[in-house]
Formats: C-alpha cells, sequence, structure tokens
C-alpha cells in the first residue's frame, strides 16, 4: 500500500499565473495616450505600448512535457528520462523533473510496501525488516543531485542576467529621453527610436519588482515621444490594422484551447497568450472594446473550465477523505484479539487484505489529511501483522514441542517391540496410543512422517501380539473341551440318586479339577462358567446346601489343590480384597444416601425397604468375601 504524490498546481509548482479574463483591457489604458496621437497628423510610426504590464519572471520556464505518463513508466525508464534532462543541461526542465520523482517515490514506495508484505506474510517482525538495495535508486538520486547543483547554478545565472536585462531597459530608456530632449530633429531619429523600441522588445524578463517601475518609465517616454512626434496618419493606420489582424489570431488561438483535453496545459498557454496581447500595440478606436470582449470572452471559457477542474478535484478529495476514513474504521473494527486458530487469522487476513485493496482504488484525499490517514490506516494494518506474527511464532512453538513428544512416543512403542510377552505390555502401548490423541497437530510437513512411524510401530507390536495369541488359543480351546467335560460330568450327578457325602466329594473333586483348568476363549468364558455354576447349584440345591456355603465350599476346594507359595494365591487374595473395599465403599455409599429418602410417601418406604434390602446383601458379602480372605491367609502361613 502506498500513496502516489499528487502532480502539484501550478501555484505549488512556483508559477505566478496571471488572470486571464481580468476586467481591465490592457488596451484601454495603455493606448489612452496614443488616441490624440492617431487623431493628428504625426509622422508613422509604432505605437506606444509595447511591453505594456509583462510581469517579469525570474526564469524561462520550460512547460514540462504533459504528454507522457511519467506514472506508466518503470524505474528504468524514468532513470533514463531524468538521466536524459541532466545531459541536456536544460535546468529549465525543473517541472518535468518533479513529475518524474513523484513518479519514481510512488514506485519504490509501493515496492518497498511489497517487501514488506511479503516479510511480515512470513512470520517476521516488522522491526526486523530492511529494504533491499536498490541500484536505480542509487542511480536516480545521483541524477536528481546532479540536476540540483546544476539548476542552483543555472538560476544563479538568470539572476544576473535578469540584473543586465534591467540595466539594459534603462540604458535604452536614457537613449530615448535624449531623442526626445533633441525636439528641433526628433523625426530624423524615428529609426533609431523603432530600433530602440525593437530592442526593449526583444529584453524580455528583468529582475522580479521592477517591471512596473521600469514599464512606468519607459511608457511615459514613449508617450513623450509620441507627443512630439508628428506622425504620418497613414503609418499609423497600417500598424493598427496590422495589431489586430494579430490579435485576431490571438482569439482564434483562445477559442481553440477552450475544447483543449488538457485543462492546466490549456490554462498556462492561455497565460500566454495574454501576455502577448499586452505586448501587442494598440488597434484602432472603434476596435478595441469588441475586440477584447471577444477574446476575453474565449478566456473566461478558459478559465472557468480551469476554475471547475479544481473545485471538482476539491470534491473528489472530500470523497476520497470519507472514503478512507471508513475504512480506517472498519479495519480498525476487526476484532482479532480472541483469534486462536489458523483459520480465524486467515479470515481476519482476508478482511484486512481486502480492505488493503479497496484502499488502493480511491484517489487521493486533501493534502493536510492524505498523510494523516494513511499513517492511521498503516498503523493499523502493521499492528494486525505483528499480532498475527507473534501467532504464528507461538503456534511454531508449540508444533515443535508435540513433534518432540510424539517423537518420544513412537520411540516408547518401537522400545516395546522388544518385549517377549506382548500380552503384559499391550495396555501400556493402549496407554501409549490413548496418551497419543491427547497431543496436539505438529507442523504440517512433519505430520504425515511422525503419525506413519508410530502407527508402524503400533501394528506391528499388535501382529506380533496377534500371532503371539494364535498358539494361546490353541491352548484356550483344549481348555474349553476339558472345563465342558466337567460340566457334563456335574449333569451326571442327581442329588436325590447318589448319596450326599458322595456325591458332594464328587463335586469338590470336579470343582478342584475345574479351578486347575486354564483360560477358556474370551467369547465363551461367561457362558461356560454360568453353565458350570449352574450345574454346581443344582448340585447344592439338592443336597440342601446354602449359597454361601456352596460358594464356600467350591472355594475351599480351588485352594486345597494349590500350594502355599502359588502366586495364584497372592492375585485370588489380591482381587478379594479388592473386592472387600469396594464393597465396603458400596455400603457406606448406600447407609449415606439413606437419610436422603422420604419415608413418609408409600413410595418412599418402598425404596428404603429395597434399600434395607441391598444393604443386607452387601454386609452378607463383605462375610463371605472376609471369610475367603481368611482362608487364604491360613494356607499361605
Amino acid at each position: 500500500m502506498n500513496e502516489l504524490e499528487k502532480t502539484p498546481s501550478p501555484q505549488q509548482e512556483g508559477a505566478t499565473p496571471t488572470p486571464a479574463s481580468a476586467d481591465v483591457n490592457p488596451e484601454t489604458a495603455a493606448a489612452a495616450t496614443c488616441d490624440a496621437a492617431a487623431e493628428t497628423e504625426v509622422p508613422s510610426c509604432e505605437e506606444c505600448v509595447c511591453d505594456a504590464g509583462t510581469p517579469a519572471v525570474a526564469e524561462t520556464v520550460a512547460a514540462a512535457d504533459d504528454t507522457k505518463d511519467w506514472h506508466s513508466m518503470t524505474k528504468e525508464e524514468l532513470v533514463d528520462a531524468l538521466n536524459e534532462i541532466v545531459e541536456s543541461g536544460n535546468m529549465s526542465r525543473h517541472r518535468e523533473v518533479t513529475a518524474i520523482k513523484q513518479a519514481f517515490h510512488a514506485l519504490r514506495t509501493k515496492e518497498l510496501d511489497r517487501q514488506m508484505s511479503e516479510f511480515l506474510d512470513a512470520g517476521n517482525p516488522a522491526e526486523a525488516f530492511a529494504a533491499k538495495p536498490d541500484e536505480a535508486e542509487f542511480k536516480f538520486k545521483e541524477l536528481l543531485s546532479q540536476f540540483r547543483e546544476g539548476r542552483a547554478q543555472f538560476l544563479a545565472a538568470e539572476e544576473e542576467r535578469l540584473a543586465a536585462n534591467l540595466a539594459a531597459k534603462r540604458k535604452i530608456i536614457d537613449d530615448i529621453k535624449n531623442i526626445v530632449e533633441d525636439i528641433d530633429n526628433i523625426n530624423l531619429h524615428y529609426p533609431r527610436f523603432q530600433q530602440l523600441q525593437a530592442d526593449f522588445k526583444e529584453i524580455k524578463d528583468v529582475t522580479p519588482g521592477e517591471e512596473a517601475d521600469l514599464w512606468k518609465d519607459y511608457q511615459a517616454v514613449v508617450e513623450l515621444f509620441y507627443d512630439r512626434l508628428k506622425m504620418n496618419k497613414e503609418l499609423r493606420d497600417l500598424d493598427f490594422r496590422k495589431n489586430l489582424e494579430t490579435k485576431r489570431e490571438f482569439i482564434a488561438k483562445a477559442k481553440e484551447l477552450a475544447e483543449a483535453p488538457d485543462v492546466i496545459a490549456a490554462f498556462r498557454q492561455l497565460q500566454e497568450l495574454h501576455a502577448k496581447w499586452r505586448e501587442t500595440g494598440p488597434v484602432a478606436k472603434e476596435f478595441r472594446e469588441p475586440i477584447w470582449e471577444e477574446f476575453s470572452a474565449a478566456s473566461s471559457v478558459v478559465n472557468k473550465r480551469h476554475q471547475q477542474f479544481f473545485e471538482e478535484r476539491k470534491a473528489a478529495e472530500q470523497a476520497n477523505e470519507e472514503a478512507k476514513t471508513k475504512l480506517c474504521e472498519e479495519i480498525e473494527a476487526i476484532d482479532y484479539s480472541g483469534n486462536n486458530s489458523f483459520n480465524k487469522w486467515e479470515e481476519a487476513t482476508k478482511q484486512v487484505l481486502d480492505i488493503q485493496q479497496r484502499w488502493k482504488g480511491i484517489g487521493f484525499a486533501s493534502k493536510k489529511v492524505n498523510t494523516q490517514l494513511f499513517a492511521r490506516f498503516r498503523k493499523t494494518c502493521d499492528e494486525f501483522f505483528a499480532a498475527k506474527a507473534e501467532y504464528y511464532k507461538r503456534v511454531k512453538e508449540e508444533l515443535a514441542s508435540n513433534l518432540a513428544k510424539k517423537t518420544a512416543l513412537c520411540e516408547q512403542v518401537e522400545a516395546l517391540l522388544e518385549s517377549e510377552d506382548r500380552n503384559k505390555v499391550a495396555d501400556k502401548v493402549v496407554a501409549l496410543q490413548n496418551e497419543w490423541k491427547t497431543i496436539g497437530g505438529v507442523a504440517r510437513r512433519h505430520s504425515d512422517a511422525i503419525w506413519q512411524r508410530f502407527t508402524t510401530a503400533c501394528n506391528k507390536f499388535f501382529e506380533d501380539r496377534k500371532r503371539q495369541n494364535s498358539a494361546l488359543r490353541k491352548e484356550e480351546n483344549e481348555n474349553l473341551a476339558a472345563k465342558r467335560e466337567v460340566i457334563e460330568q456335574l449333569k451326571a450327578i442327581n442329588p436325590e440318586e447318589t448319596e450326599r457325602n458322595e456325591g458332594l466329594t464328587k463335586v469338590r473333586e470336579l470343582q478342584a479339577r475345574w479351578q486347575g483348568i486354564g483360560h477358556v476363549p474370551y467369547r465363551v468364558k461367561d457362558k461356560v462358567y454360568e453353565e458350570y455354576r449352574a450345574e454346581c447349584d443344582r448340585i447344592y440345591d439338592g443336597y440342601h446346601q446354602s449359597g454361601a456355603r456352596r460358594r464356600m465350599s467350591g472355594f475351599e476346594s480351588s485352594i486345597e489343590s494349590l500350594d502355599a507359595g502359588d502366586a495364584k494365591l497372592t492375585r485370588e487374595r489380591d482381587r478379594l480384597y479388592r473386592a472387600y473395599e469396594q464393597k465396603r465403599a458400596e455400603l457406606k455409599t448406600f447407609e449415606n444416601n439413606m437419610g436422603f429418602f422420604n419415608v413418609k410417601s408409600q413410595g418412599g418406604n418402598s425404596m428404603v425397604r429395597e434399600m434395607e434390602k441391598r444393604i443386607a446383601r452387601i454386609k452378607d458379602d463383605l462375610q463371605e468375601l472376609k471369610r475367603k480372605i481368611e482362608l487364604i491367609d491360613e494356607k499361605m502361613d
């Protein structure tokens, strides 16, 4: 984003335009004394109005080349254009130089803004930005310095030239005074007088501030000469006709300027026509007012177009100011304080870039506020991209940390691949997989690789475990067949046909055998155990054994076959103790909840009774668990 520099108005460039549509006819005052001379028979000579009212200027101003669109050129083309001006040695082309400088600075500003945007988009802080060296800019500044030095010398020489012109014109006035004083031979001096007039006209501009007094002195001495000269009326009329023809040409050119596409250039050319009009002598009295009115009317059209141009530009600048102010308010209203994802930052960035693009499409506001608006807009943009860069930096660090954590998990799973018994460490692998899910993402360039590494290790682990378990399943199927055989033998025991002690002894033997059989396939474990338990309950019920006693008898049978140092006893005790503590906690919970029930209602009484039953069952279970633990402790002692 950059602001193109305005092309200075003529006033800004130092020009001092003379109003082309002045209300005063320059011929009226200048030729007042000439009218009297024209009406008398006097020797033929030029009229008295020669340089009337021509303002002196400090230098010969070369009009800028308005046909060139400097802003459409590249930096290299602008450097070449400036180099051509410097080599030409024409130091009066300062307007062209100014336009070239503005166009070059606009291009360089755009270039620097683009470099800054790319720098910030890459996640870099704004304070770290450094512009890249530009050879074209170095050459341009060198040429600009050469032009300034040359122009300073040029202006100094101009000052000396203007002073010399002033002295020369003063001498001409003194020479005319000497001629006028020779009244007796004034007619003989007429050729000399004409030459002095021509010389005076040939010398154009003088030191600024001296023009008015110089012209007054010149006009007075010329009028004095005509007063004393008996000019031939025929010659006078010839001069009038010549001047009339010249001024009609000026009118035609002024009318052409009314249709010129470049309003500024047309206004400048009109000023030049007015200067030439003043330099041209008077016309016959009957033509003076009409021809001036016609020239003034043509000038008014150009002046009105010039005035309208600046009024429209002012209105456009006001509209641009309002539009840029709204964009400042719009971009300042963007709330990015809560942005916590790339998507949200990208959405906000699209908003900012869209506003920046619309800003570029708006022309200049007035000079006094344009810079302030741009500074305000730029500050908001810089703050946004600085915050975005900070977020990206923070996320980058987080992604790096996540990568380190996931790499550590990969290493842990890979280490577990060396374990001989995969079933023992399978839970740990699952835990590592769950931990992986809790870790955030990593940088996109690492995402696929680290995920592939982790899944490869996990898949290999479970594939090896599957192969390891295939042998285990064979053993489990064999165990299943053995346990079904036990169930079939239990089914064969009929309490009504078999003596009680014999039957119970047989049941205990089968229960001990059952306990000695290893694991069965997981899918049928519960079903087989339910069949086994149902047959045991059937037999015990048949022998009028209580459920607790049956369980206890079965438990006693199961531990009788085990040695005191068997690890199964330790695991069983731990299991029973955990069940015991769980039942205790459950009992406490139910006892606490009893106080929350409303016993006044029928429903409340029913729930209380149910709770009491559950508490009683829990207490029975606690007693049974406690007795089993005691039996194991006795066995282990």
